[in-house]
C-alpha cells in the first residue's frame, strides 16, 4: 500500500484526486470516487443557488462514509453565481475539505475556512499561483500541466517540470496532474516530489460517469492528437477534446467574435446535450492528452485498484531491475 503525506491528512486510502469536472462530478460520481478509495470532488457551481447545493451535499453524505470534498469554481463564467452564498452551505453541512480553483486565490473566503477547520486544498496552474495560496495559508495545493484537460493557465508548462518546480517553492504537500491516466502516471508524479495525482479525464470513461454512452465510447477510441485549445484568445485556455464545437469556438476565435458569442459557444449548456443525448458535436468537454491512453470502460472500483495494483508493480520494477 502506498502510504503518502495526503493519505495521511486526509485519511483516504489511495493517493488519489478524482477532479471536479463541473455538471459530471454529481453526488453519485463523487460518492463513487471516493467510495474507491479517491478523494471525490463535488462541484458546486453546477448547483448556482444554496438550496439545491445543500441537498447535493446531503445526498453525498448518504451515499458514502469517505473523506470528499466540494469545489468552488472562481473561473469566469457566463453566468456568475454568488460563491459565498454556496460557501457559507458547505460549512453549514459540515464540509472538511473544500477546493477552490480559478485564476486568483480566494482571499476573502480564507477567514472562513480557517474559523471552521476546513481543510483548504487550492487547484492552479502556475508556481506563482501555488505560492500565493500557500501564503494565505492553503493546506494543501494542486498543480496541474499543460497536458491538463480544463484550464491549462498562462505558461504552458507541462506536468514533469511544473511538479518538482511547485515542490520545491513550497512546504505544503503538492498533488499533481495533466496527462495522469494509469499506475505509470501517478508514480511519475509521486517521484517528482508530488504527494497524491490528479486524475479527471480517464474518469469520464468508467460505468459510473454520468455521460452517454456514445461520448465514452468515442473518447475511449481517441488517441493523444485528439484534443485542442480554445479561449487562448480571451485568457482563458482550456484543453477539450478536438470535436465539431470545438473546432467551432477556434473560428469564432479567428475570426475576433465577441467574448460573448464565444463564451456562448463554450457554454456548459450545450455540453450537457452531448452528456445526456450522446450528441458528439452539440458541446465541448474538457479533455487531457491522457484520453490517448484508455482503452477501457471500468468501474471506478476497478479502475482505481487497477491502478494502484499496476503502480506498485512499476516501483517494484523500479527497485529490483
Amino acid at each position: 500500500m502506498i502510504s503518502t503525506k495526503i493519505t495521511q491528512m486526509l485519511k483516504i486510502k489511495y493517493p488519489i484526486f478524482c477532479g471536479n469536472m463541473m455538471n459530471i462530478t454529481n453526488p453519485e460520481f463523487a460518492a463513487a470516487c471516493s467510495n474507491a478509495g479517491g478523494l471525490g470532488i463535488l462541484a458546486s457551481v453546477m448547483y448556482r443557488k444554496p438550496n439545491p447545493l445543500r441537498d447535493a451535499i446531503r445526498k453525498l453524505q448518504s451515499l458514502t462514509k469517505n473523506p470528499f470534498a466540494v469545489n468552488v469554481n472562481l473561473f469566469p463564467m457566463l453566468m456568475p453565481v454568488k460563491q459565498i452564498d454556496l460557501v457559507k452551505v458547505m460549512i453549514e453541512e459540515g464540509v472538511k475539505i473544500i477546493e477552490t480553483s480559478g485564476h486568483k486565490a480566494p482571499e476573502k473566503y480564507v477567514p472562513l475556512f480557517k474559523k471552521n477547520d476546513v481543510t483548504w486544498i487550492h487547484k492552479c496552474a502556475g508556481v506563482r499561483y501555488a505560492l500565493k495560496a500557500a501564503s494565505l495559508g492553503a493546506d494543501i495545493v494542486e498543480v496541474v500541466g499543460y497536458e491538463n484537460g480544463g484550464a491549462t493557465g498562462r505558461y504552458d508548462v507541462g506536468t514533469v517540470v511544473l511538479t518538482p518546480a511547485t515542490v520545491d517553492a513550497l512546504e505544503i504537500p503538492v498533488v499533481a496532474g495533466g496527462g495522469i491516466a494509469d499506475g505509470r502516471g501517478l508514480v511519475a508524479v509521486l517521484a517528482l516530489g508530488a504527494e497524491a495525482g490528479l486524475m479527471g479525464t480517464r474518469l469520464l470513461v468508467t460505468k459510473e460517469c454520468p455521460i452517454h454512452e456514445n461520448l465514452k465510447r468515442a473518447l475511449q477510441k481517441a488517441s493523444i492528437y485528439d484534443t485542442t485549445l480554445v479561449m487562448k484568445s480571451l485568457n482563458a485556455t482550456h484543453r477539450v477534446w478536438n470535436n465539431e464545437a470545438a473546432q467551432n469556438v477556434l473560428q469564432l476565435e479567428a475570426s475576433n467574435s465577441e467574448p460573448q458569442e464565444i463564451f456562448s459557444a463554450a457554454a456548459g449548456a450545450k455540453s450537457k446535450l452531448m452528456y445526456d443525448e450522446g450528441k458528439l458535436d452539440a458541446g465541448i468537454i474538457s479533455c487531457g492528452q491522457g484520453v490517448g491512453l484508455i482503452n477501457d470502460i471500468p468501474t471506478m472500483k476497478e479502475l482505481l485498484d487497477g491502478i494502484m495494483k499496476q503502480a506498485e508493480e512499476v516501483i517494484k520494477k523500479i527497485s529490483n531491475p
